[in-house]
């Protein structure tokens, strides 16, 4: 909602920049699409390492 009504401010000041940011958006979301993807695997990765790490304490610990 923040959001919208800082869009709503900006195309009230300064329309041409507000037109240019509704239309170039979706452009910057696929953009940075890929990156996203990527996160998610090397976040994955490290969920897989850090659970590598841990399985011997927990092993030790009894859970």
């Amino acid at each position: 909602m923040t959001t919208f009504l800082l869009w709503l401010l900006l195309l009230l000041l300064c329309w041409p920049i507000a037109l240019l940011a509704l239309v170039l958006y979706p452009f910057v979301w696929l953009l940075l699409l890929p990156f996203r993807l990527l996160g998610f695997a090397v976040e994955g990765a490290f969920g897989l390492i850090r659970g590598l790490f841990l399985l011997p304490g927990r092993i030790l610990r009894g859970a």
